[in-house]
């Protein structure tokens, strides 16, 4: 009788504890985990910055000691085009990459991708990972406003996308990323391209300060240089967290960029993969990210501070784009050579 009671006061608690708690935990599969043992290795691909990739393939190798991961890290560029060449020369060297959204359609329309649902993904929104499989996000930023608190009233701050182009922000007074192709991208899934080229015109209209660099920008704005600022939240934020006279706030719907996980289709070590996969995307492997001021994807993983991914309606870029064509349509809005 006393097992009987236990089991029940468990999973009452189990139930008070919240939705999605009792499936949060998830095991690796053993025909994976013997598998992984078999191969060894695990070859990792990256763009996002070297000392954070080593500490999660750090904690990967400490969880699984069986397997020697090596990890190569470069830019978005770079590295297709290393994927790319290796893939001609018939060399297929990598398992596991993290890269930015424009990687996923090449690599897909060369079939370099694998198809892959991670257990994992019971505890990420439908709209961040792929439905045929192919890439789940690991993080996420988006595009907000950012002000100057000193040069421009909270009361003042636009609050809306229409509020944004009104001519009194004409003449340098918006820093604008002279490469936000990203932000059009959304801007066309939640609108329609018709709609969102002819806002992103009326942006241009504005004469606002193009320049490339998100860290640089918020800098320049933080310094004052300009009053509002359109980049990404997690590159305000650290500001913010710093004391510097900024925030942020999203225009709604906010569009997010996010970084995919993906597993090769020729992986030479396939269940390796999946498990460092899983184990990316896994509460402990998105709290890494959390403890590294990067958005997390999952659930019940709360970013630092929350309203980094809460709270506010969003619309995730498209990857489906023709992407040289986006960018060409993006140079002649603004006039960019």
């Amino acid at each position: 009788m006393k097992t009987t009671f236990a089991a029940i006061g468990a999973f009452i608690v189990s139930l008070m504890a919240g939705p999605g708690a009792a499936v949060s935990q998830t095991s690796p599969d053993p025909k994976v985990v013997e598998g992984a043992k078999k191969e060894g290795e695990m070859i990792f691909y990256t763009t996002m910055t070297l000392d954070q990739s080593k500490q999660v393939v750090d904690r990967f190798q400490k969880k699984y000691p069986f397997i020697k991961p090596t990890l190569f890290r470069t830019g978005g560029g770079p590295l297709l085009n290393k994927i790319f060449i290796e893939a001609r020369g018939g060399r297929h060297a990598w398992d596991v990459t993290v890269g930015r959204a424009e990687m996923v359609m090449p690599l897909m329309e060369r079939k370099l991708l694998a198809s892959y649902r991670s257990p994992e993904t019971r505890m990420i929104d439908e709209d961040l990972a792929d439905k045929e499989g192919y890439w789940t996000a690991y993080y996420v930023i988006s595009y907000v406003l950012g002000w100057h608190t000193k040069l421009v009233r909270r009361e003042n701050v636009p609050k809306t996308y229409e509020a944004l182009v009104d001519p009194k922000w004409k003449g340098g007074q918006l820093s604008f990323d002279n490469e936000a192709y990203g932000m059009l991208q959304g801007l066309i899934r939640a609108w329609g391209r018709e709609k969102a080229i002819a806002y992103f015109k009326r942006i241009a209209a504005i004469e606002p300060s193009l320049k490339r660099g998100n860290t640089e920008r918020v800098a320049l704005a933080a310094a004052g240089e300009y009053p509002l600022t359109v980049s990404y939240n997690q590159t305000f934020e650290r500001m913010v967290a710093r004391g510097a006279p900024i925030d942020w706030l999203p225009l709604e719907p906010a569009v997010v960029s996010a970084f995919p996980i993906m597993i090769a289709a020729k992986a030479p070590h396939p269940n390796a993969a999946r498990l460092y996969y899983d184990f990316s995307l896994s509460k402990e492997g998105q709290e890494m990210l959390t403890g590294m001021q990067r958005i997390p994807v999952r659930k019940d993983v709360e970013p630092n501070p929350p309203r980094l991914f809460r709270g506010y309606k969003r619309v995730v870029e498209n990857r489906e784009d023709d992407f040289e064509g986006l960018v060409k349509l993006y140079n002649e809005i603004f006039k960019i050579r």
